[in-house]
């Protein structure tokens, strides 16, 4: 298919590739800067995307942040909190009152026993928590393990620490996404210190299963290695599948960083409400560098949150309803438009295979899709080393109303 007229999304998804490609020189002429850590770091896929469907006018799919706020009552108790006093520093581990209620929490839901004082650390966004264990955990020259694709920051907290990444890849197997045991095992090598896990996954929507748990487990338990989980979707999981915590598996809560969302739960992703839950050497570890990165912050929202955790959580199982729903939906108008949908049992999001329409790169179709149909997604083959084979998938968030929803697929319909 040719290259049609891009419009605005030209500017954009350059961008994205200047910086990279500039690297080792000069950026519009002005000398960069950056240090060599971060020098082969761009700018967020999401920032740029946002922009553009800002910039367009088109539907934004791609950035996953729904479009309608969390429980009343949450809400409410953030402004009482405000209207309370409780605007000035929270602890650096956060405020006790949400600590009590995540430890609560994980016992009910997973059995889980955690010390609020010591084993727990609310941070700034999950995203925090994320750079806070890697860059506390890792020496330089030390290896990670990471599932392909994988949510991009990842990669900036490793150049961070010095770190370097050893992908395993995910691929589509009949009705789920899977990986080769053998190239799991292949990735750790004797300077592999950390392994970093992921599930529900962002961007494929894979939930790992018990057994594919178990050999993670078994691995990190023969190699001695940390793992570190982002579990920012663990409540929003579809089709009757639940959310297993690596933790939970024999051996592995003592080597086990458990990290979980706010934002994700409560659909209030402006918050930026995070936690850490471990054994205390290793709480401790990302405590030292989370105090140097925002020390702490977002008082009201931490007793808001306690609010949500103690009252809220059937509002979460309604929300995982309508986003099944949601889901459902997109996937419904995309395959009516002649796209190839992958499986999606968790998060907000949802992938094609462009190829299915007509493109054999993800970033042209990202390119179509906002001249000719107004749509804003993103090419997940940014989330790849193995750019070539990410080159197909195209991820779609269907945290949206069904209003926004059903408008994106009247584009699409018209275009396709």
């Amino acid at each position: 298919m040719g290259h049609p007229d891009h419009g605005h999304a030209l500017d954009i998804f350059e961008l994205h590739h200047v910086v990279i490609k500039t690297s080792t020189g000069s950026l519009d002429g002005v000398r960069d800067l950056t240090s060599s850590k971060l020098r082969d770091v761009g700018t967020t896929i999401f920032t740029e995307m946002t922009a553009l469907a800002r910039k367009t006018g088109a539907v934004n799919l791609g950035q996953g942040f729904p479009d309608s706020d969390g429980p009343p009552k949450v809400l409410a108790a953030a402004q009482a909190a405000i209207a309370s006093g409780l605007n000035q520093y929270p602890p650096l581990d956060g405020l006790p009152e949400l600590k009590q209620a995540i430890a609560s929490t994980r016992q009910a839901r997973y059995g889980q026993e955690f010390d609020p004082d010591g084993q727990i650390m609310v941070t700034a966004g999950a995203t925090e928590a994320i750079a806070s264990a890697i860059i506390a955990l890792c020496e330089p020259g030390d290896e990670v393990v990471l599932f392909e694709p994988y949510y991009d920051s990842y990669l900036a907290n490793l150049a961070m620490a010095g770190a370097v990444r050893r992908p395993v890849q995910l691929r589509p197997d009949g009705e789920r996404f899977g990986f080769d045991p053998d190239e799991l095992r292949a990735a750790i090598t004797p300077r592999t210190k950390l392994l970093l896990l992921n599930s529900p996954h962002n961007p494929t929507g894979k939930v790992f299963t018990r057994q594919e748990l178990e050999l993670i487990a078994a691995l990190c338990i023969e190699h001695d290695l940390i793992a570190v989980t982002d579990e920012v979707y663990e409540y929003l999981i579809y089709d009757g599948l639940a959310h297993l915590p690596l933790a939970t598996l024999p051996g592995m809560a003592e080597r086990t960083l458990t990290i979980s969302s706010a934002g994700k739960t409560f659909s209030a992703t402006g918050w930026k409400v995070g936690w850490a839950c471990g054994p205390a050497n290793l709480v401790a570890a990302a405590r030292k560098a989370k105090q140097f990165l925002t020390f702490a912050g977002g008082t009201p929202f931490h007793a808001a949150v306690a609010v949500g955790l103690t009252e809220e959580l059937g509002w979460v199982s309604a929300l995982c309803a309508d986003l099944q729903s949601r889901r459902d939906r997109l996937r419904a108008g995309l395959e009516a438009c002649g796209a190839k949908t992958y499986p999606c049992e968790g998060t907000y999001f949802l992938q094609i295979d462009a190829r299915s329409l007509g493109f054999d790169d993800g970033i042209e179709f990202c390119h179509h899709l906002v001249a000719k149909a107004g749509v804003v997604a993103i090419p997940a083959q940014v989330f790849f080393d193995d750019v070539e084979s990410g080159k197909r998938y195209v991820r779609f968030a269907f945290c949206k109303s069904d209003v926004v929803l059903d408008e994106a697929i009247a584009r699409l319909e018209r275009s396709f």
